[in-house]
């Protein structure tokens, strides 16, 4: 049981707390009273350093398409580790795996390659800004895009800084520059007419509108099909971009959620799933606007663009294999563990009687121990304050997950990999039922 039978982690987090704030370099790694330490991946498990194995339903945090050491993406980096690691000059390697992106993306013709997802959107809004020669960017309302300064305005903004909707005001996040938020338009989710107000008031200054077509933030609620054709459509009217953030998003379909939805974006944020479990992120778009911003050919680039790691060798390696590795077959199995878990996990409320939804898509669940559909942040803040007892229930379900042997997102999500089976899924399910029950007794 934890946190008792984890000497082995306490350790380690004692030793942390000395030379990391909070003993940690990832907020979300970190729950009370210390997290678990890993020692081992392979497959679908994770073993900490106590000696337990998990089935790992967070896949760092999505990033880990294939599970862990998958042999065919170990034996690239392996090949790759011992012929060069990192070097100041292009490799074949960075070509390889930009040519499966843009071709397997609709709206992707030329890209680019960062480190993290949180740089693919910077240098998304920085090619916008330069594109256009504007400074205002929209988002919505409580979407998370990572933490630079524009993207992270009104990520998780306090109900005490909320202004009328219609004013469109952002809240800049603690640690950001106090302009920040004087160059972002916020949105409300799903909102079209309210959006497409906010869209033409400002449309003169406004440089992009970046959205996510999945949010986690609002419960893995996905962005309506109106809501998307009012951006793709007032962003042309306006002379403005649109942005798809799709670091997360890129597991909804084969050719990622703009194939799903059919809606093509002018620049995308790429990330996790990309560069085979090592660090990665991208923008791409289209040659017309890829070649306007970065081209240096004929002299300085419009927007600068470096990064000593960017298309590192053994990133762009691992990114090759492991995406021609989820073809369509893969993306449909694994969507298909993703339905099987959603149902599962609806099943197993009602058969407690639990107020519990579960919502996401294709290998992305999520499980929220609260009743209701709100659209917006909003909604799902005023949810929060109504449902005292939701986090608690969490916590408990979270707390009995693992010490059942699964690792999943304590907030209530599951993000999945190729490595997990039908009996993996299963196991879940059955777990679901006994936590569910635990609580519905522990409320009598």
């Amino acid at each position: 049981m934890f946190p008792d039978d984890h000497p082995g982690s306490r350790a380690l987090f004692e030793r942390a707390l000395k030379v990391m704030p909070g003993g940690n370099s990832r907020h979300t790694v970190y729950f009370p009273p210390y997290p678990v330490y890993a020692a081992k991946g392979e497959g679908a498990r994770v073993t900490d350093v106590d000696g337990v194995s998990r089935l790992d339903f967070i896949n760092n945090y999505s990033s880990l398409i294939h599970g862990h050491c998958h042999p065919e993406v170990t034996a690239a980096i392996t090949r790759q580790a011992a012929t060069l690691q990192a070097v100041s000059l292009p490799t074949e390697a960075e070509i390889e795996l930009a040519e499966l992106l843009c071709a397997r993306l609709p709206s992707v013709e030329q890209i680019r390659f960062a480190n993290s997802g949180t740089e693919g959107v910077m240098m998304a809004i920085k090619a916008a800004r330069g594109f256009t020669g504007r400074r205002l960017i929209a988002k919505v309302e409580g979407a998370y895009h990572g933490s630079d300064d524009t993207a992270a305005v009104s990520t998780y903004p306090h109900p005490s800084k909320w202004s009328d909707p219609d004013e469109g005001r952002g809240v800049s996040e603690p640690g950001s520059g106090p302009g920040a938020a004087a160059d972002v338009i916020i949105l409300q989710m799903n909102d079209v007419e309210g959006g497409r107000r906010l869209i033409k008031r400002h449309g003169a200054e406004l440089a992009a509108v970046l959205v996510d077509p999945l949010v986690k933030n609002l419960g893995y609620r996905p962005a309506s099909p109106a809501f998307l054709e009012m951006l793709r459509e007032e962003t042309r009217a306006a002379g403005a971009l649109l942005i798809f953030d799709e670091v997360y998003s890129l597991r909804l379909g084969y050719g990622g959620a703009q194939e799903v939805l059919g809606v093509r974006a002018d620049l995308t944020a790429l990330g996790k799933i990309i560069g085979g479990g090592l660090p990665v992120g991208a923008v791409g778009g289209s040659a017309e606007i890829m070649t306007a911003v970065f081209d240096p050919r004929g002299g300085k680039a419009k927007v600068s663009h470096g990064g000593t790691y960017n298309a590192n060798p053994l990133t762009m390696a691992a990114g090759a294999v492991s995406m021609r590795l989820f073809d369509r077959a893969a993306f449909d199995r694994l969507s298909g563990l993703g339905d099987r878990l959603r149902k599962g996990l609806a099943e197993a409320a009602s058969a407690a009687g639990a107020t519990a939804r579960v919502t996401g898509a294709a290998s992305i669940v999520g499980l929220f121990h609260m009743s209701g559909s709100g659209e917006t942040f909003r909604d799902m803040a005023k949810a929060r304050m109504e449902n005292p007892e939701a986090g608690r229930k969490a916590e408990h379900f979270f707390r009995h997950m693992l010490d059942n042997g699964v690792l999943m997102g304590a907030p209530g999500f599951f993000v999945l990999s190729t490595a997990l089976t039908e009996a993996d899924i299963d196991h879940v399910i059955n777990e679901a039922h006994v936590a569910f029950s635990t609580l519905r007794k522990a409320a009598a």
